[in-house]
């Protein structure tokens, strides 16, 4: 597929084009198969010997590539120079912002993982150690943004980065396509952070809705590798979905594609009005309506899994325990009716053919889980889905942003080559 690509490059476009999409071409085949020689180059490129001598040298006078090593037996001569993506070229920043807890992700040009921390946040926006917070701080949010920017700058000294080439930062909330704010009800320490980071950085500070970068990392590593179109159902303290499709994501003309917890569903005794999701989806499927619903079946939280101040749903514990421990089937059989419910409603509209149950509380159902929701949506709906669990686990907001920020960092740098 890449070689008549880079061939009809050379023939319809102009020599400087040209050479961008074969030094495109040539770093993405280093990336997905690592070092290879300018004879490798040549064989999977399909281009020709002095094309790929000519984009070698302008891609080591970049700085984007460096001989790693050498190939063959005999090693010697330049034939047998491996060339590899200088992956310290530029250093990624991914951040996975919650109520509670912030945690930093330092990667370099190829997404591999540097260094990484959580910081715990209080509840009243001042750093804490989440039983404990600091109330008495005279000013919260900014006592809150100051340690999560100290936490930012320990995880790049660890990595041992300057700075950011590109930043990706999820949080929960809408994010206005016009404006590139945050809206919706969120900490004021989030929106006093991401100001913070957009006003020091010299690079890319991307913001994205967090259910959005889960679905980018379920999409690029996770139970969606094999779709081109899907659908990702987060399922945590609240509702949400991310919305894949032809392999690209779509957030809506206002952001707010995947709002499914105001998704009229019978069952609520209500209906979800423009002030709140009362009444919707979010009224079966939430944290809280969980754990009403495992009450009736006699399930409880234990007091160590519901610790205060933490970002962990309690439904994630009663779910979790139901399915490793053999808990009562019909906990789960009807949990898996109440979750069907909203995917046939949104597969009623998008026919992804595939869903993926993602957020803690889909995490921790797993595959037993999935199962019993595929089961319950045959008989609701005549479209063929296939229902998976999210493989991806518990930082798949913080792997999406570290991929986003990836894709960012690379389409400037494999872009600008001379």
């Amino acid at each position: 597929m890449r070689a008549p690509l880079a061939a009809a490059a050379g023939r319809t476009a102009s020599p400087t084009t040209a050479r961008l999409i074969n030094d495109r071409l040539a770093l993405q085949l280093l990336q997905s198969e690592g070092p290879l020689t300018a004879s490798q180059l040549k064989r999977l490129t399909g281009l020709s010997r002095p094309t790929v001598a000519d984009l070698v040298d302008r891609l080591q006078e970049a700085g984007l590539i460096a001989v790693v090593g050498e190939s063959g037996a005999r090693r010697r001569g330049p034939n047998a120079r491996l060339y590899g993506i200088v992956a310290d070229r530029a250093h990624l920043v991914g951040l996975d912002l919650r109520t509670h807890s912030l945690t930093v992700a330092v990667a370099d040009l190829l997404g591999r993982p540097r260094a990484e921390r959580t910081v715990p946040i209080g509840p009243f926006g001042a750093p804490g150690d989440g039983d404990r917070p600091a109330r008495d701080a005279p000013d919260p949010t900014a006592a809150a943004r100051t340690a999560a920017l100290a936490a930012v700058d320990a995880t790049l000294a660890e990595a041992g980065a300057a700075g950011p080439h590109t930043l990706a930062i999820g949080a929960p909330g809408l994010i206005d396509p016009a404006t590139g704010r945050l809206g919706g009800s969120t900490p004021a320490w989030h929106d006093a952070l991401i100001g913070a980071l957009r006003d020091r950085s010299a690079g890319t500070v991307l913001l994205e809705n967090e259910v959005n970068l889960a679905a980018l990392a379920e999409q690029r590593d996770g139970a969606a590798r094999d779709r081109d179109t899907f659908v990702l159902f987060w399922l945590g303290h609240g509702t949400g979905a991310a919305v894949v499709l032809d392999g690209t994501l779509r957030r809506g003309a206002s952001g707010g594609a995947g709002e499914i917890g105001f998704l009229p569903v019978p069952g609520t005794g209500g209906l979800p009005s423009a002030a709140g999701c009362d009444g919707g989806f979010h009224s079966l499927a939430g944290s809280a309506a969980i754990v009403r619903l495992a009450a009736e079946h006699g399930l409880a939280p234990a007091p160590d899994d519901t610790p205060e101040h933490t970002d962990a749903p309690p439904a994630e514990a009663l779910v979790r325990d139901a399915v490793t421990a053999d808990g009562p089937a019909a906990f789960l059989d009807a949990l898996a009716a109440r979750i069907a419910l909203g995917v046939s409603g949104v597969c009623a509209v998008l026919d992804p053919g595939c869903v993926v149950l993602g957020g803690e509380i889909g995490r921790a159902g797993g595959d037993p889980l999935a199962e019993r929701v595929a089961a319950r949506l045959t008989r609701l709906s005549p479209l063929r889905t296939d229902v998976r669990a999210g493989t991806v686990g518990g930082r798949a907001v913080l792997r999406g942003a570290v991929l986003a920020a990836r894709d960012a960092a690379q389409d400037d740098l494999f872009g600008s080559t001379p």
